[in-house]
């Protein structure tokens, strides 16, 4: 049986339906721009729901479907890269995910944040760093975006604080720097991610209550994938509607496998959150395909027929190809291009990672200050102390 976040999901329907109408007419034989249905949404502690119909434009459906078939085979070959030993330590892969952050990140601002958990490889992609940067970052190469320093659970872009391995911890985080946006007066809000099975922990109870105590400008977005770990929701929380677990704090609950759906709920919760009601809380109701961390099988707390069933109904890539498709906004031979020069352009950083060089031990102690107060580093060696090196590509001071 399917784990409830994705029985509560409706099988999506793609047909003439969908499309509701043509905004801008057709030019060159494809819709420049369509009006179409989102998801219905639950709602905690809040009046109005996201708007049930939205526009999505051509420009926008090729950004989209491009992201996401990056994030997807970007994935797949860190599944490789891992399974032949070039990428060590903990791999935690976002496939089956693509739409929560491809949507969130199209509601973005400029001066949004986003911190996230460790499934962070697609963020880091989709935050700004290239392919390569993410690839080699994972295989520990100095072309990486952390310089192959911070490895699959530490991926930092402008705006984007990471993916964090600490169950949790990125809650708190992201308060915090949905404070920092308030103190300085912007009207930024900052996204912080976890998943389900952090969805229990105390830090995250007081983290809600503070951000509420000061109406911080905080999203907090659970990504409700069935399983934290090995252990369904309905296993590990007496109460799984996820969206309501804010109490005090209002919640939504959208549908993870639908980018256009997320997009609008992103938008939705900044609107929220900059006019300074204070914070949100965010159930997107999504799946993994692989196991928790490339070390899970993912097969022995459900069953293949189940991944296979939401592959086969629910995938947000098909699902998201056949709306575009259908709607007129783009061709089969677009789609095919698109998934062509994908996979050239991951391939081709596929072999980059394997090829690209270390960084030295000169390295060891570069960037590990903002503002260098102490040259020296304490506590390293006792004879013979570190000294503190600037290089800069990790942190921008200005």
């Amino acid at each position: 049986m399917l784990p409830s976040c994705a029985r509560n999901i409706n099988k999506p329907t793609i047909s003439c339906k969908k499309v509701l109408q043509l905004i801008n007419g057709t030019k060159n034989n494809y819709a420049t721009e369509v009006k179409c249905e989102t998801k219905p949404y639950k709602l905690h502690k809040l009046d109005t729901p996201p708007s049930a119909s939205t526009t999505l434009s051509r420009e926008d459906a090729l950004k989209y479907y491009r992201e996401m078939q990056v994030v997807r085979r970007m994935e797949a070959s860190a599944n490789n890269l891992y399974k032949t030993k070039l990428i060590r330590g903990f791999c935690h892969l976002y496939s089956g995910q693509e739409a929560v952050a491809v949507g969130i990140k199209a509601a973005l601002r400029s001066h949004d944040a986003v911190i996230t958990a460790y499934r962070d490889h697609g963020w880091a992609y989709l935050m700004g760093a290239s392919v390569v940067e993410v690839l080699t970052e994972l295989t520990g190469r100095k072309s990486g975006c952390a310089r192959g320093k911070g490895g699959s659970m530490h991926m930092y872009t402008d705006n984007f604080y990471g993916g964090n391995g600490i169950v949790g911890a990125q809650v708190p985080l992201g308060a915090g720097i949905a404070f920092a946006l308030k103190y300085k007066g912007t009207d930024g809000v900052c996204f912080a991610l976890y998943g389900d099975g952090a969805a229990n922990q105390g830090q995250v109870f007081e983290t809600y209550n503070m951000a509420k105590l000061w109406n911080l400008p905080c999203i907090f977005v659970c990504e409700n994938n069935g399983y934290g770990m090995g252990t369904s929701a309905q296993r590990a929380a007496a109460n799984t509607a996820f969206y309501t677990r804010g109490d005090y704090v209002p919640g939504l609950w959208v549908d993870g496998m639908d980018v256009v759906t997320v997009r609008e709920a992103a938008r939705y919760a900044i609107d929220y959150c900059k006019s300074g009601k204070g914070p949100l809380v965010i159930e997107a109701a999504t799946y993994r395909y692989f196991g928790h961390s490339m070390s899970d099988p993912g097969t022995s707390y459900r069953t293949r027929e189940e991944i296979q069933e939401v592959r086969q109904k629910r995938d947000p890539i098909t699902h998201f190809q056949e709306l575009t498709t259908n709607a007129g906004l783009l061709s089969e031979n677009e789609i095919k291009e698109i998934n062509a020069d994908v996979k050239k352009e991951v391939d081709e950083a596929t072999e980059i990672s394997k090829t690209d060089s270390s960084i030295g031990l000169d390295e060891l102690a570069t960037d590990i200050y903002a503002n260098n107060l102490e040259p020296q580093i304490r506590n390293t060696t006792p004879f013979n102390p570190l000294t503190h090196n600037r290089l800069g590509k990790a942190v921008n001071l200005e």
